[in-house]
């Protein structure tokens, strides 16, 4: 279980850890409005833009591999194909938003729905 939880963990960190691409093109648009963020990241095109969109999109993945986790977890049906489908997801999630700061729109799509099927992996586990 200690990969599962290490996974969710990460996953839980990365919506934090993908703002950082956001602050930067914030900086970039006149220095991070700290009174206004959302205001400002409305602003943002390009990279920033793309990297706003990453971030949003690591906490609405996070919904369905923390639902996933934990439903298996209650269930004592963590084993390792569980722990595979998890590394899986946070790889795939990783460079999905990698994929997005690039703009690499096709593999990015590629990506994602590998990460959105390695959570459904996890859910189909617990039956």
């Amino acid at each position: 279980m200690t990969i599962l939880l290490s996974c969710l963990l990460f996953a839980a960190l990365l919506p934090y850890l993908a703002k950082g691409p956001v602050a930067v093109a914030m900086a970039k648009l006149g220095g991070y409005d700290n009174d206004h963020p959302r205001s400002q990241q409305a602003k943002l095109t390009g990279f920033g833009a793309r990297a706003l969109a990453g971030h949003q999109n690591a906490f609405e993945s996070l919904l369905i591999f923390g639902l996933a986790a934990v439903t298996v977890m209650a269930l004592d049906k963590v084993d390792r194909t569980v722990e595979i489908f998890a590394l899986i997801h946070v790889g795939a999630r990783v460079v999905y938003h990698v994929l997005y700061l690039i703009d690499k729109s096709t593999l990015r799509s590629l990506s994602w729905f590998v990460g959105f099927f390695s959570a459904i992996g996890i859910f189909l586990q617990a039956f």
